[in-house]
């Protein structure tokens, strides 16, 4: 997957950014200074193309995913963190997804597939990947969830779902409401800021 690997001061712990559509590994370089200056940076971008614009699985309309390829895009993600750690040398059990919109999405697909693919996760503007699966034990799992009350893409309700859902596998979940839309506010990176450093 093509990506981007900036070596931290504190190479305990690495941020992996996931872009929105038709975003690149460039667009959440700035988050992360925000979050986590000393942290490793992994970087990914998406391998689907949707009209030309880089995704991380297909989906079959706006808001319906493409299951059967988020499946298979979510183990293919998660097999290439099992190499890059190697690869780059970086604790494999300590990895914070930051993700915005599909990115989001992949992240929480990881939480839902892959009971160690993350330590933790900050999801902005994400949905529920899957409904109707059991997910695995996330009892030491942190996620923070930045949503919109008026998002027209992803509605308020599924953001009060997958906390529900998150929380009923066992993870601590922080929700963070704005009312721009589905915009990535500086507001809500500052609060996830505020959250991963408590």
């Amino acid at each position: 997957m093509k990506h981007i690997f900036q070596k931290g001061t504190d190479t305990s712990k690495t941020l992996l950014l996931l872009h929105g559509t038709g975003g690149t590994e460039q667009d959440l370089l700035p988050l992360a200074e925000i979050i986590d200056k000393g942290a490793n940076i992994l970087s990914v971008r998406g391998n689907i193309l949707e009209n030309g614009m880089p995704r991380f699985f297909k989906r079959l309309a706006e808001g319906i995913f493409d299951e059967e390829d988020l499946v298979f895009r979510t183990k293919e993600l998660n097999d290439f963190l099992d190499e890059v750690a190697t690869k780059y040398e970086f604790p494999r059990d300590n990895i914070t997804a930051i993700g915005y919109s599909n990115g989001a999405n992949i992240a929480a697909s990881l939480l839902f597939h892959y009971k160690d693919s993350l330590n933790a996760a900050i999801l902005h503007h994400p949905m529920v990947p899957r409904r109707g699966i059991e997910l695995p034990d996330l009892s030491d799992k942190k996620v923070f969830i930045a949503a919109g009350t008026n998002d027209p893409i992803c509605p308020a309700q599924e953001s009060e779902d997958l906390k529900s859902l998150l929380e009923g596998a066992g993870a601590k979940v922080k929700i963070h409401w704005e009312d721009f839309g589905h915009q990535l506010t500086i507001n809500e990176v500052k609060s996830a800021a505020e959250w991963y450093n408590n």
